[in-house]
């Protein structure tokens, strides 16, 4: 635990709960004389109210042809299913139906549901991927469907390595990883960021959720988005911070109301 002793507190705690999660199952065969992390505690972490990202700047990463259309396409993707990064993540190609514009995904419980994305996330993918490029993210698949790619597998390997690092029969090109994907997105969105450390794929799912509440759909149709079991679980991820903040006085401003007759 010492390499991770400078590390954020949400980093710091994510490694201490998998060391006590190991040591609880080796003292249950009797492995160790004593718990190693006994002495450890977790450490108190700070959380960002508003973790969406602002509608305007999403949209202008999302439409910015210098980052390359398969990154682009994989975060509208995100964004416009609202889905969990590893959902994603562990999507086979047999999975994505666009003729209904769904995918099949695995929920964290193990049941299976669909995720739904919209015109503009369809639009580009017959034209996503040439024949050279393996699939190895969601723009290939036209390609595989067409018999021009025998890749098998979407988009990323899940966070943690679960799956093995297969390589692309046609190009020998692996499997782009997770965090790999998540450094591309925090490198290209860091200029857009205002504290300038970029935004991770997982607040593509709470901005989703946020712009969804923002213009005023009601926590049902949240919850069906979203697939929480829960409506509590819908606490965390609608939280109109400070475009709302921002908005409510102009639309309250007098001045503003003086002007407008």
């Amino acid at each position: 635990m010492a390499a991770w002793d400078t590390a954020a507190a949400a980093t710091w705690n994510r490694h201490l709960s998998a060391l006590i999660s190991f040591t609880t199952w080796a003292q249950r065969q009797d492995l160790p004389a004593i718990n190693p992390a006994r002495r450890l505690t977790r450490r108190n972490t700070t959380h960002r109210g508003d973790r969406a990202i602002p509608a305007a700047r999403l949209e202008k990463l999302l439409t910015d042809d210098r980052h390359p259309l398969r990154e682009r396409l994989l975060w509208r993707f995100l964004y416009e299913t609202a889905a969990r990064a590893e959902e994603i993540s562990s999507l086979n190609l047999e999975d994505l139906d666009t003729e209904f514009r769904r995918a099949r995904v695995r929920t964290k419980c193990g049941a299976l549901e669909y995720v739904h994305w919209a015109t503009v996330t369809a639009r580009p993918l017959p034209a996503s991927c040439p024949a050279s490029c393996p699939a190895c993210c969601l723009a290939c698949w036209p390609a595989a469907r067409a018999g021009r790619c025998s890749w098998p597998t979407g988009a990323l390997l899940p966070p943690g390595g679960a799956r093995p690092r297969a390589i692309c029969p046609i190009t020998g090109r692996s499997r782009r990883s997770y965090p790999r994907a998540e450094y591309l997105f925090k490198t290209a969105s860091a200029e857009l960021d205002p504290h300038g450390e970029g935004w991770t794929p997982h607040q593509l799912r709470h901005s989703a959720l946020t712009h969804l509440a923002a213009a005023g759909h009601t926590a049902p149709e949240l919850r069906a988005k979203s697939r929480h079991q829960h409506l509590s679980g819908l606490g965390r991820y609608v939280r109109l911070g400070e475009e709302t903040s921002a908005r409510i006085p102009v639309e309250h401003d007098p001045a503003a109301q003086r002007r407008a007759r």
